[in-house]
């Protein structure tokens, strides 16, 4: 991919006005399809459907030993021999910060009826958005270009920012503006240098945050399927590699490809963060499902 900066001074607008539009034109599809893989969800009492401090009413329960005379609902409890405390809706919003790989590497798909793992990754972080959203929370980037908001118009906004390319072949994680004791979604390849992934997940461990990584593979990167003579280029077309015997390459590129797995795994292990993978030519639901389940389970609640 050419930068603008490689251009002519006098081309540079047209190419501007090129890459706006061919932006613009993807925020609805992608808006669409986010929309409608969220919908596939059910809510269930995900985020701030739980009782705690706030001023909405939210369920009657039986007292308990222990519940403050203060707590009683006696209009509710005259009405049989129980009586009752009425339960308050939680209502300190989380601030959940998305980081999804924007680079080069990001955009390969082995197959025309197999979507791209840079397709795949925005819609499951905006679909995700989308439900955090719903259910109360603060949702935006890590680093500094789209803080945690609420609302209709920050999904805008997030739908806008995941059209938008990297030129390097691997972007390394965004690290930066981590919010104290906030949660996080990384989607990556993680084809990259590990040793970026582990300074993004540590500084965000220093500062209380955990969340979650889904490491997103085409199926051709996870089973290598390839033999005879065979060339190898990066999608960014820095990096290539010819080989007359690419079966050979087979054994040591899967032995390499499970290290790197073994090793996220770990890393997420000891900062507390939850680990997932996923293929590009399965489902996008049940990849979107596992998220909102791993956020749960990962002291969401």
């Amino acid at each position: 991919m050419s930068s603008l900066s490689s251009l002519p001074q006098d081309a540079r607008p047209t190419a501007l006005r090129a890459s706006a539009e061919t932006q613009a034109a993807m925020l609805p599809a992608l808006l669409a399809r986010a929309e409608h893989l969220a919908g596939a969800v059910l809510l269930g009492d995900h985020g701030r459907r739980r009782a705690g401090m706030g001023d909405d009413f939210w369920q009657y329960r039986p007292a308990q030993p222990g519940d403050s005379r203060r707590l009683i609902d006696h209009r509710r409890s005259a009405m049989g021999d129980t009586q009752f405390v009425r339960e308050r809706e939680w209502q300190i919003a989380q601030s959940v910060m998305l980081w999804v790989d924007q680079g080069a590497s990001m955009r390969f798909s082995s197959a025309s009826d197999v979507p791209e793992k840079a397709d795949r990754a925005r819609v499951l972080a905006l679909a995700i958005a989308i439900l955090l959203v719903r259910g109360g929370e603060r949702v935006g980037l890590t680093g500094t270009t789209l803080p945690p908001r609420r609302g209709n118009a920050q999904i805008l906004r997030l739908a806008e920012m995941f059209t938008k390319d990297a030129e390097e072949d691997y972007a390394p994680p965004e690290h930066r503006a981590m919010i104290p004791s906030a949660r996080a979604v990384f989607i990556s390849d993680f084809m990259g240098d590990v040793a970026e992934v582990k300074l993004a997940l540590t500084k965000a461990a220093d500062r209380g945050v955990r969340g979650v990584l889904l490491h997103v593979l085409d199926p051709s990167e996870e089973e290598f399927p390839f033999s005879g003579r065979t060339i190898f280029e990066s999608v960014g077309g820095t990096i290539s590699h010819e080989t007359l015997k690419a079966n050979d390459l087979r054994t040591r590129y899967l032995d390499r490809l499970a290290a790197r797995k073994e090793e996220l795994q770990h890393l997420c292990t000891v900062t507390g963060w939850q680990y997932g993978q996923h293929h590009t030519n399965m489902s996008a639901q049940s990849a979107l499902l596992w998220l909102y389940s791993a956020l749960d389970t990962g002291g969401f609640r």
